[in-house]
């Protein structure tokens, strides 16, 4: 076990962290995310089949904590559409220091924070993009309303889902003037507030730079409504920049993943809700770990084959990306999770 906790990648960087999407179903079509014009009514998500059981994600979960990772999330999709999700909470809740956290849209989050909080779920992120109800309805481009979404995470507070977080995506031309208005609610509620670069994962968002707003003109926006200074990272490899009020309500986030790329420091492998395996949020290809669960591997093969992998790990996307899409067919975010 000593030797497996020393695992690193070409550049020397543990594994530390999985994000395992659950499904690739969404009830949203966010417009960064998963426009309408690629998957509408005719869209073939995922066969239940194909997807890891909740006793396969338990498996391979205990041997990437053999492995050294310290961290699960569970994403999507959304990752509440899979039915009966806590069950899959209780399971992974139960493994000795394992920090485990979810993110949803927040949809239904009202109707099973509880059930989420009593299977062993500490706390929680919800994605929300903009207090203007008509902003956030273009932008899920499903008719959602914010209300709903600002229910679920009170909710989600009040059963002892803490800290909630929320994640702001920031496109140009369409919720940039959403920034303080969002700061000014969120610091308010006491939830911390994450501001995320747009990104050009997977090839079907129709991602250009010009779109995205940079971390520092979002920090200044913020610092000239409510002054804030920097604060150290809570652990290496953290993605968020952290800001805190001077005025000492809380503080907000940053992920510069394009203008201010973090990759000498990623610690994050993901799991597909199939079973893929892959070193990077910007992949074209991953590994199958499925045929491996289900074709007798033991622990030690499923554990070497996730070793080989992260072994030889070169990823550092953000880092060399040029200013225009990169001609790839880069797995979707939707599939990948955030």
């Amino acid at each position: 076990m000593g030797e497996a906790k020393a695992l690193k990648d070409t550049l020397g960087r543990p594994l530390r962290d999985l994000r395992i999407s659950v499904t690739d179903l969404c009830n949203f079509r966010c417009v960064y995310c998963m426009p309408k014009e690629i998957f509408g009514r005719g869209y073939r998500f995922l066969p239940k089949a194909d997807l890891l059981t909740y006793e396969e994600l338990e498996r391979v979960v205990r041997v990437f904590v053999g492995l050294g990772a310290e961290k699960v999330r569970l994403t999507g999709g959304e990752p509440l559409m899979r039915r009966e999700l806590e069950t899959l909470v209780a399971k992974l809740a139960a493994i000795e220091d394992l920090d485990l956290t979810l993110t949803t849209n927040g949809s239904v989050l009202a109707e099973k924070a509880q059930a989420l909080k009593d299977a062993g779920l500490k706390r929680i992120t919800v994605s929300l993009d903009s207090l203007d109800d008509e902003v956030f309805r273009r932008m899920n481009d499903v008719d959602f309303p914010v209300d709903t979404v600002i229910r679920a995470m009170d909710r989600a507070h009040e059963v002892g889902l803490r800290p909630v977080k929320v994640n702001m995506v920031v496109r140009r031309g369409m919720n940039e003037d959403s920034i303080v208005p969002m700061a000014a609610f969120f610091r308010e509620r006491g939830y911390i507030l994450r501001f995320i670069e747009y990104m050009d994962v997977g090839h079907t968002n129709g991602w250009r730079m010009d779109d995205v707003v940079p971390a520092k003109e979002i920090v200044r926006r913020v610092n000239d409504a409510f002054p804030i200074e920097p604060v150290a990272p809570n652990y290496t490899g953290e993605v968020a920049e952290r800001w805190r009020y001077t005025d000492g309500r809380g503080e907000i986030g940053v992920i510069a993943s394009v203008t201010q790329a973090f990759c000498k420091d990623c610690t994050r492998a993901r799991l597909s809700a199939e079973g893929k395996l892959y070193t990077c949020l910007f992949a074209t290809e991953g590994t199958d770990l499925r045929a491996l669960l289900r074709g007798g591997a033991s622990d030690d093969e499923v554990a070497a084959r996730i070793a080989g992998v992260w072994s030889g790990r070169t990823d550092r996307y953000s880092e060399v990306r040029s200013e225009n899409t990169i001609p790839l067919k880069k797995i979707e975010m939707s599939y990948i999770g955030g």
